[in-house]
């Protein structure tokens, strides 16, 4: 599977920026995906994951501010996020790979995408 975010860019603190990221290529229906950033100088992050059964879990970061959505019918993910912060800043990954039973926060993916920036200040 192929996976290309976009959307990316800058916003002020306390604004909204969409992210998407469109998966082509063959995909195992049991695979999960998710969306995770990585900040300057620290570990790539878990943000959202959804499970095969429709189940999406959040990291306790992002509740409540971000919200993912899979659209299986054409392939996409977004990531909507709203007030957001400057710890937001960071460049988001889409992820695939397989987990089954294991779509969770501490699932680890094998195929990501390129990253789009998000870089929160004012």
């Amino acid at each position: 599977v192929k996976l290309v975010e976009s959307g990316g860019g800058s916003v002020q603190p306390g604004g909204s920026l969409r992210l998407s990221c469109a998966a082509s290529g063959y995909q195992d229906a049991s695979n999960c995906m998710g969306w995770f950033r990585q900040a300057p100088g620290k570990e790539r992050e878990a943000v959202a994951i959804f499970s095969p059964l429709g189940i999406t879990v959040y990291s306790d970061s992002v509740k409540g501010r971000f919200t993912a959505s899979k659209n299986n019918g054409n392939n996409t993910l977004t990531l909507q996020m709203n007030r957001v912060k400057p710890e937001d800043t960071a460049m988001y990954y889409c992820a695939a790979g397989p987990g089954g039973s294991y779509c969770n926060i501490h699932w680890r993916p094998n195929t990501w995408g390129q990253g789009t920036q998000v870089t929160v200040s004012s």
